[in-house]
């Protein structure tokens, strides 16, 4: 069984925002007033219940990883592994942390020893209660990765392929009343690092791997609702955002003002539109060259940066910004927003949609499009979590995969998939989740699309990626429930596909499931039994890369 942990937080003021790497600033909310409003609170959705949980537990497993392709080779292991899973839910604060830390023994010279961290954590404190408050949230995982920057969720542990990721944002809300005047704003600052092994090609080619970056995102907006007092709503709004990556120091800037209007239709649909102006830049420097001209190569396989080097201009956009669209809210349980418009000098569409039909199911879809770099996207992703969703781990190796299960909105991490180039890009996809609880069994199913059109400055090393076009799809599932009162089962799944536009690098396809089985032995002490089995197969190697593996394991609760 998949571990799976239940939290439950209260939503914070940008945490929701499927829209934040998409629109500059969208149109204020427009909120109808739906029959189910009064059913959905009766029922409690959204509502805090002031509680306080902390569930520390360690394990003791015994691991057997059988590599069926492309050689035949059984590997055994003994793995040691703590964590806490602990959630606080109150009226002016919330949060939860699955963190967890695991040990690898290797049994035989092919095998070798491992210390793996995992964890989501989120909250938020309330400094002035329904006016400012403090939000944060961190991630830590695991990924397999090769030299291209192609990345899947790790299937075995492997120090030789395998990256950790770790990204933490934190920043202020503002939510505040002026007379009719509602003022919203947000301050974030993130910071995102990829450590791994030092990836060297044939002939010394660099692997162009992520390493860290720092990003700064602020936004400040004043709007009147529809009727309050205009017939139709305003606001007025700016923002900033900008990223600093480390790699070859490149930067990210954009800074926008734009205007909204809202203009009600019925009591639940509007038309939105706003306008306005927009400036977005993007550079970097060169690599530090050799007496022949070559780029040098630093021990951990990327650029050594010329710090020396004129900051040169991979790309730049201003002028005016426009968008027109929908927004349908039947209830509060029903909600879309959708978007067309021109910025970044061509067409763009984002939107929303979210469909809870009941307290037991969910539906949501998020439609992104942005410039930023890997480190941007991934904390974007992390802020947009819901809040109230289940980690789902793989039940031998422990690690995070890319969605998680939530009855409370979308829930993919889509910058653990797919590309870890460290070059920025303009981002487009969908993201979509539907999750369900029939009695006891929850059943979820998450599937996505990312497209990355990566950026260069002309006269470096990062002209050659320059209009490189990575693609990626992705679809997680799963099922779990209890079996009497002191078993429980969990069956998961996941398939991506990984097509590169570098040459000469072909597509990368993986595939996975696993099974496991709790059974309670004695007060807080359970036994534990998985199994898995994951593919890996690129068009670039002769064979395919399968592993099988099992476990047995005690896990005690404390």
């Amino acid at each position: 069984m998949a571990q799976r942990y239940k939290f439950r937080l209260i939503a914070s003021a940008s945490a929701a925002l499927v829209l934040a790497s998409a629109a500059p600033l969208a149109a204020q909310s427009y909120q109808g007033a739906g029959a189910d409003d009064a059913e959905a609170e009766a029922e409690g959705v959204g509502q805090g219940r002031g509680r306080v949980e902390i569930n520390p537990y360690i394990e003791a497993n015994s691991i057997a990883a059988w590599q069926i392709s492309p050689i035949s080779d059984v590997v055994t292991y003994t793995q040691i592994a703590a964590g806490v899973d602990a959630s606080i839910n109150g009226r002016n604060n919330g949060g939860s942390v699955s963190l967890r830390y695991e040990r690898n023994f290797a049994h035989q010279n092919s095998g070798s020893d491992s210390d793996t961290i995992t964890g989501i954590a989120r909250g938020y404190a309330s400094i002035v209660p329904r006016v400012l408050t403090f939000e944060a949230g961190a991630l830590a995982s695991s990924t397999r990765v090769d030299a291209q920057g192609r990345s899947v969720i790790n299937p075995i542990v492997d120090d030789n392929f395998s990256t950790q990721t770790y990204s933490v944002y934190a920043g202020p809300n503002l939510t505040t009343r002026a007379g009719d005047v509602e003022i919203e704003g947000n301050y974030r600052i993130g910071y995102t690092r990829v450590d791994g092994p030092d990836f060297v090609g044939a002939g010394g080619q660099p692997a162009d791997l992520f390493d860290d970056s720092v990003t700064h995102s602020a936004s400040i907006r004043a709007g009147t609702r529809p009727g309050e007092p205009l017939p139709v709503g305003v606001g007025v709004g700016a923002g900033y955002y900008q990223e600093d990556v480390s790699n070859l120091d490149q930067r990210v800037r954009d800074a926008y003002v734009r205007g909204d209007v809202t203009f009600p239709v019925t009591p639940t649909l509007a038309f939105v539109a706003g306008a306005g102006v927009e400036d977005v830049e993007v550079s970097s420097r060169d690599a530090v060259r050799d007496a022949s001209g070559n780029p040098v190569i630093g021990a951990d396989g990327r650029f050594v940066t010329d710090k020396a080097s004129p900051r040169i201009i991979a790309y730049e956009a201003s002028g005016l910004i426009w968008d027109v669209g929908v927004v349908w809210t039947p209830s509060s349980r029903t909600q879309l927003e959708a978007r067309f418009g021109h910025r970044y000098d061509s067409e763009t569409f984002y939107g929303s949609f979210s469909w809870q039909p009941s307290r037991r199911s969910n539906f949501q879809i998020g439609v992104y499009d942005g410039i930023q770099g890997f480190g941007g996207r991934l904390n974007n992703s992390l802020a947009a979590l819901p809040t109230d969703f289940t980690v789902t781990r793989d039940p031998v190796t422990g690690e995070l995969t890319g969605c998680v299960a939530t009855l409370d909105g979308a829930g993919c991490l889509d910058g653990l998939l797919g590309s870890v180039r460290s070059s920025v890009f303009r981002g487009r996809g969908v993201v979509a989740s539907y999750s369900r609880q029939v009695g006891r069994v929850t059943a979820n199913i998450g599937a996505g699309y990312d497209r990355r059109r990566f950026i260069g400055a002309p006269g470096t090393v990062l002209a050659l990626a320059d209009g490189i076009v990575d693609e990626s799809f992705y679809l997680t599932a799963g099922v779990s429930g209890p079996i009497g009162d002191r078993a429980n089962y969990s069956i998961n799944t996941f398939a991506s596909w990984f097509d590169s536009g570098a040459a000469n690098t072909g597509d990368v396809r993986a595939l996975g499931s696993s099974a496991s089985y709790t059974q309670e032995v004695f007060r807080n002490l359970s036994a534990r039994a998985a199994v898995a089995i994951s593919m890996l197969d690129s068009d670039t190697a002769n064979d395919n890369f399968t592993t099988a593996s099992a476990l047995l394991g005690l896990r005690y609760d404390f």
